[in-house]
């Protein structure tokens, strides 16, 4: 029986119960700045790459649906899809992981109904392996699958009107990535190298202009469960122990030009998937757009918001965030000119955790949810937290510059007010004021495991269309 959607009113009300802001939240402007440059090699700024860019700010320059009513449209793909990202020729493309068989598959979508118009399987690999890429300025999938081969996969139609996805080009990485480990994120830098990080601490570049790959090893016993981020003063990785920012020598040797450890806690916590920071770093800033690199760690029991200096690595500031919820995140902060975002994922129930993610400590804990904005002062002297809540966000929020507004989905308990999740738990659509924190819009798009957005990144495309990946298919999310 699918249970009756839970009114409007009902969400905005529990979220602004639940809501406990700082004194300083009617003093926090609306956040303006640039956003971070857009890479030459990589798609259109804000829908490149699972976090809207190469510097993965998870903002984005397009607007979001109009105000008035609003619809959704589920396309049933039988897989989890967590990054869909869509191209200068307007289409949208979703790499997507098979329920059954956990294949990754790409799948090419219709930029005005998101039905799948074509669908190309690639060889499996890792957990992760089907996660994170990017389009290039070509608008192709840049991956590596599990043969650990670097792939652009392009779209064309066919002879008979139809579509197709196929492999333009292939890069062997076998000489640089071990067997038995996998590719973990991937980013292009401003000469058109790849860059790659590994599940087990190897990162690299690749040409496949050239067919040249250079790699180095960090150091024993660090992992990188989260994907990698670009901005012309360097590449910036965050392993299971600490944070660098990197650059390449003229043939393309990675190089260390900072590193920095963070508290990591006594171990992996409940709603996370590493033993480590959940983030992808991320470059901000109110200048250039990327003066900044931040990621939040793993201490317990309050995690911190860490923003540190680009061009030395020195700490700008150390804030305990999401004190009024769960204090844990798997997610990557917003950010844009001096404001980050950070979303709670603690207790958050995944179906199914990475291999080697061990036990969590504690064993287990509640989805209570939580939201924290925090600002960087404008000489730069510290950071403040301007306000924090209990949202409940069950995706990476996403920040328009265009129409000034944060966007996620909320997971609600089947009982109001309470921390618990269930099968059942219905799913809104949820815009949030980022000066405030508040709810202050939302739409039902159904309850039950097929709307299950599992912590994962919604994309802002052209038209004022949302595209929301789910455990079983992508939401289109449109005003009227």
């Amino acid at each position: 029986m699918r249970l009756a959607p839970l009114s409007r009113a009902a969400v905005v009300a529990a979220s602004t119960l639940l809501a406990l802001t700082s004194a300083t939240s009617a003093q926090a402007a609306s956040p303006t700045g640039p956003l971070p440059p857009a890479n030459p090699y990589a798609g259109p700024l804000g829908t490149a790459s699972m976090h809207g860019d190469t510097a993965s700010s998870d903002a984005t320059p397009l607007p979001g649906p109009a105000a008035g009513t609003l619809s959704s449209h589920r396309t049933a793909l039988q897989s989890a899809c967590p990054t869909v990202l869509v191209g200068a020729d307007g289409y949208p493309v979703a790499l997507c992981t098979t329920i059954f068989g956990r294949t990754p598959t790409v799948h090419l979508l219709d930029p005005a109904t998101g039905d799948s118009l074509a669908e190309l399987a690639l060889t499996k690999g890792s957990l992760l392996g089907g996660v994170y890429a990017y389009l290039d300025h070509q608008d192709r999938l840049v991956a590596v699958d599990g043969n650990r081969d670097l792939l652009r996969v392009a779209h064309r139609r066919t002879a008979s009107g139809g579509w197709e996805l196929y492999v333009a080009s292939r890069l062997s990485l076998a000489g640089a990535v071990p067997d038995g480990d996998a590719v973990t994120g991937v980013a292009p830098d401003w000469d058109g190298r790849v860059w790659f990080a590994t599940g087990k601490g190897v990162v690299g570049t690749a040409d496949d202009r050239t067919g040249t790959v250079r790699s180095l090893a960090l150091p024993a016993g660090e992992q990188v469960a989260n994907s990698i981020s670009t901005v012309p003063a360097g590449t910036a990785v965050s392993t299971t122990h600490a944070t660098y920012l990197l650059t390449a020598a003229s043939d393309g040797t990675p190089r260390i030009s900072w590193r920095k450890t963070y508290e990591r806690g006594p171990g992996r916590k409940p709603g996370q998937l590493s033993w480590g920071t959940g983030s992808t770093p991320t470059f901000f800033g109110p200048g250039s757009g990327t003066e900044y690199l931040t990621v939040v760690d793993n201490a317990a029991p309050t995690v911190n918001l860490l923003v540190y200096r680009v061009n030395d690595g020195s700490l700008v500031c150390s804030v305990p965030v999401l004190r009024a919820g769960g204090s844990g995140s798997e997610n990557s902060p917003v950010a844009v000119g001096n404001s980050v975002f950070i979303a709670s994922t603690y207790g958050y129930p995944y179906p199914q955790l990475p291999e080697g993610a061990g036990e969590s400590v504690p064993a287990s804990g509640a989805f209570a949810g939580g939201l924290s904005r925090v600002d960087v002062r404008a000489d730069g002297t510290g950071c403040d937290l301007k306000w924090d809540n209990r949202v409940r966000s069950a995706a990476v929020p996403r920040l328009s510059t265009a129409d000034g507004k944060l966007r996620t989905v909320l997971r609600e308990p089947v009982i109001p007010g309470t921390t618990s999740t269930s099968a059942l738990d219905p799913y809104h659509y949820a815009e949030i004021d980022p000066q405030t924190g508040a709810v202050t819009r939302t739409k039902w798009l159904g309850s039950g495991f097929v709307f299950d957005t599992l912590q994962m990144v919604g994309s802002i495309a052209p038209g004022e269309v949302v595209l929301q990946g789910t455990t079983t298919g992508v939401l289109r999310i449109t005003a009227g």
